[in-house]
């Protein structure tokens, strides 16, 4: 009787453990469902533009769009005023919106629809011009393990899906830009010896370009045969990578004329 009722309470004990630990397996299950049903509720707003070449009013607001914007992008500028574009790569779960906030952590946590998320939004900081930019324009996201944002990004590892996925689309409300991969690389932004890509924004010199493209080149995992000259103008995609806290997953392409 003792014995029976001793297994009992293990068993108990155990459902009981079973069940806690997958309270947080439920609990991502549904926000990764959630966050997918969003991403295809977004994607249904670019697809009805395109379709029906609706008109938003797009007023010139602290350096925002008015004439000459794309039409197909302006509903989600109805939507969020902080978008400024929208980034695609064959191959990859990459096909998103891209916001800027004053704040440059505010879409660390919040979504395109500025509701607190932990999968945040491909964001870049205040400091970048993306309507006329300068020589490097940084995306930042989150790397997530559902594969979501910049979840597949590190793909570009391989240098064989790098060959029949070199091209990056980023269209603004102004422009359609076609991109090629030139670097890729890993790095650990605290390491002594770290280059600090995610500070270029701007060559003032021919000097200040080349020091930026001949450290992407080195860094890279793998020679591209992409090159590079003064006056090009660049796309940094910077991600967390399992190196470490501070690591961080790039791949810099140049803009194709």
């Amino acid at each position: 009787m003792r014995n029976r009722r001793r297994y009992r309470v293990i068993r108990a004990v155990l459902l009981l453990v079973a069940i806690v630990c997958l309270i947080p397996v439920g609990q991502a299950y549904y926000l990764s469902f959630q966050h997918q049903v969003q991403e295809q509720e977004i994607k249904g707003l670019l697809e009805t533009e395109k379709e029906t070449g609706k008109q938003t009013d797009i007023r010139k607001e602290a350096g925002k769009p008015e004439e000459g914007s794309l039409n197909k992008l302006k509903t989600l500028y109805g939507e969020n005023d902080d978008f400024v574009g929208w980034l695609a790569m064959e191959g990859t779960n990459i096909d998103y919106p891209v916001v800027q906030s004053e704040e440059d952590a505010y879409y660390l946590s919040h979504n395109f629809y500025k509701e607190k998320d932990k999968y945040g939004c491909l964001y870049v900081k205040a400091i970048a011009d993306v309507y006329t930019p300068g020589t490097n324009v940084i995306i930042y996201g989150h790397n997530m393990r559902d594969g979501s944002m910049f979840g597949t990004l590190d793909r570009y590892r391989d240098e064989s899906f790098f060959r029949e996925h070199a091209a990056v689309s980023f269209d603004t409300l102004y422009e359609e830009r076609v991109y090629q991969v030139m670097a890729v690389f890993e790095t650990r932004l605290y390491q002594e010896d770290a280059y600090p890509y995610y500070q270029f924004y701007e060559a003032q010199t021919e000097r200040e370009f080349q020091d930026f493209y001949e450290n992407v080149k080195r860094m890279s995992l793998y020679d591209t045969g992409v090159t590079a000259k003064y006056g090009d103008t660049f796309l940094t995609l910077s991600t967390c990578s399992d190196a470490g806290d501070d690591g961080r997953f790039v791949v810099v392409a140049k803009k194709m004329p």
